[in-house]
């Protein structure tokens, strides 16, 4: 009895097409995209390298940024440079193999950022509204629990995405309609129903950013609460303008995070170069803006960095 052909046909390479209907702005818009990318790889390494030496910064606070940090430049690192040579040299072949990599790492360090974002979040609500136990419920042990539920999260989440989309067979089209390998729009390419594929894709982002995003509005709420009544109108408007910066990054990424995903479900009259412009907007901005908030904003972090440099030129 002859055996049977199982053998799902895949191509070797794809082709990214970037943004459709902006290619020929394509090298101008690499210029700011590259200078992002530039700011978050400095910026952050300056965090990790600062809290490394800095033995009192070892607190939960600038523990969850250093994780916030490795996050952001794996996440920016997997999408930038690739999207430059897209943007500047005409590189338009990925690998098939390369593709899945790349969407692997995009989508669980999403939600490993998104993670963190709710890690941090959790810190700053026990921090101010039970100073008294903040070091007692925070300890270096729970800490790295905490950040290994993130992790682990991300990672089992996102594996199958994928695992799926190597069992699919590929008779369409090779051209990938965006900068990067995004799970949707490689889906797209196959010649088989994927409707399954895609809500299950769908609903894991949903799930993830829907409940950890509820979480830290609820966590601010509180915050809020409490700094509203704190006795000092200087301490309250210190304390807001430290949380404002922080629920502003938060609401770039879940802003736009989020009209990525709806749009995939319910924005089919959207025009694709505003879809696939605003979702690299939630991979560069973020790992650009949280060194500015969190590093350049905190005390401890600036103060470091500003006496090195001092010590250097001197």
């Amino acid at each position: 009895m002859p055996l049977l052909n199982t053998s799902r046909p895949f191509p070797v390479t794809f082709l990214l097409a970037g943004i459709p209907g902006l290619e020929h702005l394509h090298v101008w818009i690499g210029i700011p995209f590259c200078s992002m990318y530039m700011v978050a790889v400095v910026g952050n390494v300056t965090i990790l390298a600062v809290v490394k030496v800095e033995r009192s910064l070892h607190e939960p606070m600038f523990l969850f940024l250093c994780m916030l940090s490795v996050t952001d430049l794996v996440l920016s690192t997997s999408t930038l440079p690739r999207m430059l040579c897209l943007f500047w040299l005409g590189a338009h072949d990925i690998t098939f193999d390369a593709c899945l990599t790349q969407m692997f790492f995009i989508h669980s360090f999403t939600a490993m950022e998104s993670g963190f974002f709710l890690a941090m979040a959790i810190d700053r609500y026990v921090a101010i509204c039970h100073p008294l136990h903040h070091s007692t419920i925070l300890t270096h042990v729970h800490i790295i629990i905490m950040g290994v539920i993130v992790v682990i999260r991300g990672v089992a989440f996102f594996t199958p995405h994928p695992i799926l989309l190597k069992q699919l067979p590929y008779c369409r089209t090779r051209i990938i309609a965006h900068t990067y390998c995004e799970f949707m729009a490689v889906a797209k390419l196959a010649c088989t129903d994927t409707r399954a594929t895609k809500r299950y894709s769908l609903s894991m982002a949903t799930i993830i950013g829907f409940c950890d995003a509820i979480l830290i509005a609820v966590s601010y709420a509180f915050i809020l609460r409490s700094v509203f009544r704190l006795p000092s109108r200087e301490a309250s408007f210190k304390a807001l303008g430290t949380c404002g910066s922080h629920v502003c990054v938060i609401l770039v990424f879940y802003s736009t995070a989020g009209f990525s995903i709806f749009t995939h479900r319910f924005g089919k009259n959207i025009p694709a170069h505003i879809h696939i412009f605003i979702a690299n907007m939630y991979l560069l901005v973020p790992p650009f803006l949280n060194p500015i908030v969190y590093g350049v904003r905190t005390k401890k972090i600036r103060e470091h960095v500003l006496r090195t440099l001092m010590v250097k030129v001197a």
